[in-house]
């Protein structure tokens, strides 16, 4: 595994379910096409697996 992964967000919440927005929200990704970069543990890639179709991931 990797140290960090860096999420980007690719498609708009609009339309999303309102707890697939709100985890959107808690990674920190505010806008279309932000960046943010995360640690690399169970918890951080659950949240990916949840809005997978929502954005990005790369392993740094």
């Amino acid at each position: 595994m990797a140290d960090k992964l860096r999420i980007t967000l690719v498609k708009s919440t609009i339309g999303a379910i309102p707890k697939h927005r709100k985890t959107v929200e808690a990674l920190g990704l505010r806008k279309l096409n932000k960046t943010v970069e995360m640690p690399d543990n169970a918890a951080t890639r659950g949240q990916i697996q949840q809005i997978r179709h929502l954005v990005k991931v790369e392993e740094i």
